[in-house]
Order: structure tokens, then sequence, then C-alpha cells
């Protein structure tokens, strides 16, 4: 099947042939005959690199109005908004920012790129361009089964096929156990493929030797180890050498952030690409220690890529990347997710992560999601994926990889957290005002699907309980109704439990000598919630910590001895230290270097920090209360 045989206009079918695709893929053609360019919902099962983009354009493009793409990460967004864009007079829209606003704009355009939390926002927030939606695609939908994201984009999903009956839905997901099941619960077709246009073998490296699982081979030159030298972390070095040696690139994954930086800097002993602009480059965009580490790899063509680096490095290293400007990059699982860094050859150096209790093993989904980066369409005649082994584990991994399927996708939903936080959105959004009625809007998601034995009525009753005593909703018979504190937590976008913290927090602010109220108040209160990213707390820090607690203890809002976990407060007590000093004019390099945390963290944290004090003062209007320091710390966050 061609592209002019598909029913899109000349300029459409010009666009695509100019950019050398003129025949469909496999995967793209069973889509076409699954009704995609006709209305009609699918869900894609195939491979990284099978034609996902072409067959979510052709929906939006076909759709008989505007088409929304759901994203799961920032990153991605802006890749798929720059994808859409060259399209021919089509206008494009993003909204991955505030989660206070209907952003009512977006309905002037012909597709928005937004994140599932962001749309969760706008249904919330009474957006009415929702309603308009002729096509809804969802790019990675498998991640329905991840903590924390899952729940949201099934309440999403599930929320936006109530408000607008007849939209066309295309999913797209990697290759994963039960995508039928998804299929079943969006009544959708299936389109499930392994079809890949560059092929690939997966393989086990050991004894200087992988063996593919396709029955070839591959000799593995490691010199000599030397007494310091790291056996898996040689492998992967010569791995890695061997394949730019040969012209491709390659992507190395490891465990951590620090095994990524330092892998990194052992291939730039090698030298394998140099490339002295492009670590000058780099070294413009800031001046902490990571950017400079960055910026000496990079100009002998090595990157590294890990959530501790600022947004605009980890974009430029992608970026740099895509146009073959780096021949490596050591990352971190994370990197798989969704964005779009294909290599020729893909080594897993570690298959085990750190969990905050013990070391487990990825799961297969992760490592087949790293295994299909492999493969350069129309540069590499084939993709390889190999996990570094030895004699002791060659056989595991291959029995726990390479052989086997990625696990099921699992609905999230019944998280206690994720329940109080939707039972709140659907009454404070006016789509239910019974228990009854929650269970109505609760019977279309992907959890009662799976779980059709569930007493979703029993379920829903016990978190209103919980949140009547939140005073996030109240309770008169039969019939529910959201709070004013309710509505706002759920208009502001934080969690029940987080709302219930910064009420207790005004609260106790109310309380307090007027001198003892401080920027430091309002950063701690903000900071002492589970919307807030963790900090990590060495064991160095706690005597500093606690000696700083103690200093500014009239300061607080929560005694010392009173937090239900002194562990989890300390670890609040130092973001807060954090962010106070960098909204006192502190540099991010001395910030980095005092408190061992990467400018990406200190990024993150500052935009949390700058939305979560938005929301508590948003809360103390709903108190009829005036907490100042919310404002004036949260404008000096801002730089």
């Amino acid at each position: 099947m061609r592209v002019c045989d598909l029913p899109l206009s000349a300029d459409f079918v010009s666009h695509y042939e100019s950019n050398g695709i003129e025949e469909l893929y496999p995967p793209q053609e069973a889509a076409v005959e699954a009704g995609v360019a006709d209305g009609g919902r699918v869900v894609a099962a195939i491979p990284t690199a099978s034609g996902k983009t072409f067959i979510a354009e052709l929906a939006m493009l076909t759709a008989d109005g505007p088409g929304l793409y759901i994203v799961p990460l920032r990153a991605l967004a802006r890749e798929k908004y720059e994808t859409f864009d060259e399209l021919p007079g089509v206008s494009v829209g993003i909204s991955t920012g505030d989660f206070d606003s209907a952003e009512e704009d977006l309905g002037e355009y012909d597709i928005v790129v937004a994140t599932s939390e962001k749309v969760d926002s706008a249904i919330r927030n009474g957006a009415s361009w929702v309603e308009s939606l002729a096509c809804v695609v969802v790019d990675e939908v498998h991640l329905l089964g991840a903590p924390g994201r899952g729940p949201t984009l099934e309440m999403t999903l599930a929320t936006l096929q109530r408000r607008v009956p007849d939209l066309q839905l295309v999913a797209l997901s990697a290759t994963v156990d039960n995508p039928e099941t998804i299929a079943s619960w969006l009544d959708a077709d299936l389109v499930e493929s392994t079809w890949r246009p560059v092929s690939l073998r997966t393989g086990v490296y050991s004894d200087e030797s992988v063996s593919f699982d396709d029955g070839t081979s591959l000799a593995v030159d490691v010199p000599p180890l030397g007494p310091k030298d790291d056996a898996d972390t040689e492998a992967t070095v010569s791995l890695v050498a061997d394949a730019v040696t040969n012209g491709g690139q390659c992507l190395a994954f490891v465990r951590s952030r620090r095994e990524a930086e330092s892998l990194a800097e052992r291939l730039a002993e090698e030298d394998l690409s140099p490339a002295a602009d492009l670590g000058d480059e780099l070294r413009e965009l800031g001046g902490t220690a990571t950017g400079a580490q960055l910026a000496d790899c990079a100009s002998t063509g090595v990157g590294f890529h890990h959530a501790g680096l600022r947004s605009s490095h980890r974009a430029a290293v992608e970026t740099a990347f895509r146009e073959r400007r780096l021949a490596v990059i050591c990352a971190t699982p994370t990197l798989a997710a969704g964005v779009n860094v294909p290599a020729r050859r893909v080594v897993i150096r570690d298959q085990k992560r750190y969990t905050g209790d013990a070391m487990e093993w990825i799961p297969v989904l992760d490592v087949h999601q790293m295994c299909g980066r492999a493969g350069r369409p129309h540069l590499d005649p084939y993709g390889e994926a190999v996990l570094v082994g030895d004699d002791t584990t060659r056989d595991e991994l291959v029995e726990r990889y390479v052989e086997a399927d990625a696990e099921a996708v699992d609905s999230q939903f019944a998280d206690r957290e994720s329940l109080r936080t939707h039972v709140l959105s659907v009454v404070a959004s006016g789509f239910a005002d019974s228990v009854a009625g929650v269970v109505d809007v609760f019977a279309a998601t992907y959890y009662a699907h799976q779980q059709s034995d569930v007493d979703l009525t029993a379920l829903v009753s016990d978190v209103v309980s919980e949140l009547e005593r939140m005073e996030m909703l109240t309770v008169d018979g039969s019939a529910l109704a959201a709070t004013t504190l309710g509505s706002q937590t759920s208009r502001q976008y934080v969690s029940p439990t987080t709302g219930a913290r910064i009420v207790s927090g005004i609260r106790t602010i109310q309380t307090m000598a007027d001198e003892n109220v401080t920027p430091r108040t309002a950063l701690e209160v903000v900071c002492d919630t589970p919307d807030m990213l963790d900090t990590y707390l060495g064991n160095r820090e706690r005597a500093l910590m606690y000696q700083y607690a103690r200093t500014h203890a009239a300061e607080f809002t929560t005694a010392m001895g009173e937090a239900e976990s002194f562990e989890d407060w300390l670890t609040a007590v130092k973001t807060a230290r954090i962010l106070h000093e960098w909204s006192q004019g502190e540099t991010i390099e001395d910030l980095v270097e005092r408190y061992r945390i990467g400018p990406g963290d200190l990024e993150s944290r500052v935009e949390r920090a700058e939305w979560l004090l938005g929301a508590a003062d948003a809360l103390c209007g709903a108190l009829d209360s005036d907490v100042p320091e919310f404002r004036e710390v949260r404008a000096l966050l801002s730089p």
C-alpha cells in the first residue's frame, strides 16, 4: 500500500514522499485495514521504529475534527510537537505546564500535544475544548501499568470516552503480553506485530563472545584486565568501541547516574569520535561541574544522560546523537522511555537496579524497550542488543530477557492515593454526586475491565469516608459534594493528602507568632508533602540537617518530636533549605556542590515548589486566610 492511495490531501502526500515515505510498513498497512483512517479505534502493539508516529498522524489527519496526542513525558511532548509542526497547513499546540488552568486557547489548534496529567487537569478545570475532539492518540499506552502515572492515564481515557462518546481512540504500545485486554477495554481493533524495518538480533555477552538469538555469534576483543578494572565495564567498552569503529552509534545502559557518568569517562579515554565543537557548545549551556564533565566527555564523542542533568543538557545530548555528532550515550533506563534515539548497537551492562530496599531485576518490558532502540532505519543494515553477563549468568539472562515475553499490563488504579485523588476529582468536577455515580464512572476504567468481580461500591464508599475525614467531601445521605477545600485541591491538581497537609500547615501558621512565619515556613509546608520530589539525605548530612532544623524550629509547622516519620521530615527540611538558599541568590554551582544534588534535581524541585506554593496560596483563599510568604517565596524562586 502506497501513501498516495490513502485518503490524504495532495499536500500531505507530497510531504511524506519528500521525506522518503512512499510505501507503508506492514504494521501501518494493517492499521489502515483496521480502519485507522476511517475513524476506527485501533490499538497498535508494535516494536519501536515500526511506524507508530505515521499511524498516529494518519488518524489525526483523517479525523473529522481536532486531534489530541497524549504522551507520558515532557521531552517526548516537545519532540512530537516539532514533528507534527512540520505537517503542511496544520496548527499544533503543546501543553505541559500549569495544572490549574483549562487553557481554552488549545481549542484553536488542529492538533494538541499534552501529557496525560495536563489533559486530566484540563478536564477537572472544565476545559470545553475537550468535547470538540474527534481523535485522541495515546502514546506508550502500556504505561497504564506504571504506578503513579498509570491511574491518571487510565482515568483520563475513561473520562474522555464519557465526555465524547463518538471519539476515535488510537493507542500505541510496545509489544506486551496482553494487548488484547487493552484493545477490548477501548473497544478497539488490535494490530499486533513483531515486524521491524531493521532486523534486530539480541544476545548475551560472556567470555569474550556474544551469542545471539539468531544463532550467530560475535567475538569481542577485551584487553587483559588490570587490578582495578571491572570486567563488565571493560566488556562494555569493547562492545561500544567495536560498534563505533565500524561506523555505528551505540547506547550503553547502566543502573544509576553515577555509573552513567563513570562509564562515559571511561569511554572518553578511548577518544572514539572526536567532537571538540560539540564540547564547546555544551560548555555554553551551563557552568556546573556536571555540565563541564558532560562537555569534556562529549568532546570525545561520548555523552551521558540521566535525570540529574538539566533539561537543556538532556535535550542537547539527544539532538546531538540524532544528528550523529555523538557516537555514544551512556544512560539510565529512563532514556528508553519513548525518546527517539536509535543506535546500531545497544549494550545493557546492568540488568538489576536498586529500588530502595534491594537490588532487583529490571522488568522485561523495560529491557525490551532498551533493546528496541537498536537499529537506525535507513542507516543500519541491522540492529544489535547485547546484555553483558558472564558464565554464571548467561543462561539466566537468555531465559529471563532474550527468550521471554514482556509482562502483562495490569491496572494500578487500586492504589489508595490514586483512588482518593480520582474520587475527589469526579465529584469536584461534577461528573458524579453520589457513590453510585462515582461507581458508574469508575466502571469504565481499565481496572474495572480487568477486575470484573471487584466490589466498586464498597471500595468507593471506603474512600469517600476517608475524604470526608480529610474535609474534602461532604456526605448527606446518598448525596456527595466537594467542599471548598476539596474543590480547590482538585483544581490545583494536588493529591488529597498533599492538600490536607498544606491545610494543616496553614492552620498551624495561623497560631504562630508573626515574626516566626518566614519563607522557610512556607517551604517546609510544601516540601513535606507527597507531591514534592524526594531529595537524597546522606548519612554525613543528617547531623547538619538536624542542627539546621533545631536552629529554625520556631519557623517550622512540624515540631521535631512530632513528625510522623522523622527521616522523611528531615529530608523535606533539606529540600526546603536548598530551595530557600536558591531563592536568596545562591548559585546552582554552589548548591550542587554543597548538597550533592544534580542540576536537574534542583531544576525539577524549583518547578515543583512553584506549583505547590501556588496551590498553597489558593488553599489559603479556601480557608479565608492569607499567608503572603507562599506568594513571596514563589516569586523569588522564578529565575
